[in-house]
């Protein structure tokens, strides 16, 4: 076991039969309000661990150089303990039952990654303590009845929300009605894709648009070209792709290859598939799915719009924020804000207040329905032109305008 103390940091690093267990304790002369975090330092999650500790890290630097968190008479800055959960769910949630039990923490940030929240949701509503997390998107989480539970991202039936709404938007606008939309859906048949499904089935839906093809290849999907070869004799509208980052990455290849036309492409994970490092012209055009991009122009008064969040994360942590850093400072802000609106911070009142949130911040709007789930935060579009993600969708919030339909092949 090794300790190390600083003026202002406390690091306590416990090795026990192969677990590690890292807290940082930031400790401060005047009052605080202590929240609890279990975060994936190590492990297969580590790197989006790391963004997820920098987000919340950022959020409680801010606050408190702002003056701190004015509650009823009294005013408090904030600190945050820490734990590594090791990317594993088991750990993670006996690890919660350690901040609410020994810690006592009444306030917890959410870990990375679905599994691990449905890990510590149990425990967090077991002792009636709430939780708000930035990162477990799936749909399972909000059909449990959970009370303590609040996720300010949106959640996995929303990703081709934007997609199925832009396509009826650009259907208005060429005079024709959105119910004569015809989709094609491609969705890998696990979890996380079979929740996208679910979603773009319920928008398709709301439009009257009509499913011209809904595959679901296995897991670990490898060849796209039997629904592609659909897509080619059907000849959909829009064209809607979840599988992941090995997904994205095959749909782009085997549509350049075989070059299937279709008007409009959504895929989920462009991104982290470097669909325009890997493909270049032949990812022209395909519209990707994001929670968000610093140049929306969502703004709060802490930290001013999306851009000026990004330069003071850039100037605090030399990397541009991904969106699993922008939405851990979200869940920062949605407790402060919680805090401030109930004026005080017992742990009913604060989970009254948070199930009341209705405003903006840098990251979005934030609104929470009955199951906690943010329903006012649209997915972002982004749209790839001339070598660049440039987000064109919700419209409202676009920095670019889309490029529609896109040209065939043959005139590419």
């Amino acid at each position: 076991m090794s300790l190390r103390m600083t003026k202002s940091l406390l690091i306590l690093c416990t090795f026990t039969l192969a677990w590690s267990v890292f807290a940082t304790i930031s400790v401060y002369a005047a009052d605080t309000i202590t929240l609890g975090a279990a975060v994936s330092f190590t492990g297969k999650y580590s790197t989006n661990g790391k963004h997820t500790k920098n987000g919340y890290d950022l959020a409680v630097k801010r606050i408190n150089e702002n003056g701190g968190v004015k509650v009823g008479d009294n005013t408090y800055l904030l600190q945050i303990i820490y734990y590594d959960d090791e990317s594993t769910p088991a750990r993670g949630a006996q690890l919660i039952e350690r901040l609410i039990n020994q810690d006592k923490v009444n306030f917890i940030l959410g870990p990375y990654s679905s599994g691990l929240t449905k890990a510590i949701a149990p425990v967090t509503e077991k002792y009636k303590v709430p939780m708000v997390e930035g990162n477990g998107a799936s749909r399972a989480l909000f059909t449990q009845g959970y009370r303590y539970l609040f996720a300010v991202l949106s959640t996995s039936e929303q990703y081709l929300q934007s997609a199925v709404d832009l396509a009826a938007e650009q259907a208005r606008a060429m005079g024709k009605d959105p119910a004569d939309v015809r989709i094609a859906g491609v969705f890998e048949n696990d979890p996380f894709s079979q929740d996208v499904r679910a979603g773009v089935l319920d928008d398709a839906k709301r439009h009257g648009m009509k499913m011209v093809i809904d595959d679901k290849p296995p897991p670990e999907i490898n060849d796209m070209s039997t629904s592609l070869t659909k897509v080619r004799a059907l000849k959909p509208d829009l064209l809607v792709v979840s599988g992941h980052a090995k997904g994205a990455a095959l749909a782009i290849r085997q549509v350049s290859e075989m070059k299937v036309d279709v008007p409009m492409l959504a895929l989920t994970h462009c991104d982290s598939a470097q669909v325009i490092e890997k493909f270049g012209k032949a990812a022209e055009y395909a519209l990707c799915a994001s929670q968000w991009d610093r140049h929306l122009n969502y703004r709060d008064e802490w930290f001013g719009t999306a851009e000026e969040y990004a330069q003071l994360f850039e100037s605090e942590y030399d990397y541009a924020p991904p969106y699993q850093a922008a939405e851990r400072t979200a869940t920062v802000l949605t407790f402060v804000d919680a805090f401030q609106r109930a004026g005080s911070i017992d742990k009913e009142q604060v989970r009254d207040a948070l199930a009341a949130t209705n405003r903006q911040t840098f990251y979005g709007n934030i609104d929470f329905d009955d199951s906690g789930k943010n329903i006012a935060k649209p997915m972002v579009l982004y749209q790839v032109q001339d070598g660049n993600y440039n987000v064109v969708a919700p419209t409202q919030w676009a920095s670019s305008k889309l490029r529609h339909p896109t040209p065939p092949w043959s005139e590419r």
